[in-house]
């Protein structure tokens, strides 16, 4: 037998635990001394123990646990409810972590507010030829446009690859608002062959008389402070926005993630 604190030590919980577990009838002691009071436990209250923890991590209540207990739950199905809580609990984990990039995604610009816009440069933009798929994202916030356009490019690239084409220039993404969120565009150049059919999409990107530009340095997590410097840009330089902005990939997905370069396009008209 066992003493209460070298059963706790065993079943990794705590002597007051222990306590309130036999006060409320869920582990009693094997043997209480009936003139010191004291508890002692047998190895063969562990699996019990077990599952009484396991139990209440899964969120049940303490009067819950005691009725599941009285049900004498097999391992089987411990096991299956264990492992539905785990995907529960990473699910929750998912989201959590993805609200905290959208607020950590605020806070930088909110940081910025006041602050002078990055360097915009005003260029002609020449007409260009992508292969391309497209699909529907349901926002414009960067972890919704990241979950569409990430498994489109890895897709695109592998029909690319198998229809035996070589890249001849920057990937290029661009995003036009649709009713059911944001259709999502990612190309690529490569050296399209006249007369021949593809299983995607040959579009051709007209050219641009003039477009305010700026360069994005990073992963496309931090994206939004430069596109809301870049509007800012064109607001107080007096010019007037297309709505409509194309991402040209210049250095991006290999190495550091802080040496990637994105330009920013966007069309522009002198505001009457």
């Amino acid at each position: 037998m066992f003493t209460i604190g070298e059963f706790a030590r065993l079943g990794r919980v705590s002597v007051r635990m222990l306590r309130h577990y036999d006060v409320l009838g869920l582990l009693r002691p094997a043997r209480v001394d009936r003139f010191t009071g004291y508890r002692y436990y047998e190895a063969e209250q562990l699996p019990r123990l077990n599952r009484l923890i396991a139990l209440k991590d899964l969120g049940l209540s303490l009067r819950q646990v005691g009725e599941v207990l009285e049900e004498k739950v097999g391992p089987e199905h411990l096991h299956g409810m264990l492992r539905l809580r785990r995907a529960q609990l990473e699910a929750q984990v998912a989201d959590d972590m993805a609200r905290l990039a959208r607020v950590e995604a605020r806070l930088r610009l909110i940081e910025t507010e006041g602050a002078m816009p990055a360097d915009v440069v005003i260029k002609s933009v020449p007409a260009v030829r992508l292969a391309e798929l497209s699909a529907t994202a349901d926002g414009f916030e960067s972890d919704k446009i990241g979950s569409v356009i990430q498994p489109l490019y890895k897709d695109l690239c592998e029909r690319v690859e198998a229809a035996g084409l070589v890249f001849t220039g920057p990937a290029i993404a661009y995003y036009e608002p649709v009713a059911e969120g944001v259709r999502v565009h990612a190309g690529v150049q490569v050296n399209l062959e006249k007369g021949r059919t593809y299983d995607f999409e040959v579009v051709d990107l007209p050219a641009v008389e003039q477009a305010a530009t700026v360069i994005h340095q990073g992963n496309m997590d931090h994206v939004d402070v430069s596109y809301q410097h870049l509007a800012r840009w064109i607001e107080d330089s007096g010019h007037r926005g297309s709505g409509v902005a194309r991402e040209v990939y210049l250095q991006y997905g290999e190495g550091d993630p802080a040496t990637w370069i994105t330009e920013i396009q966007e069309a522009v008209t002198r505001a009457v």
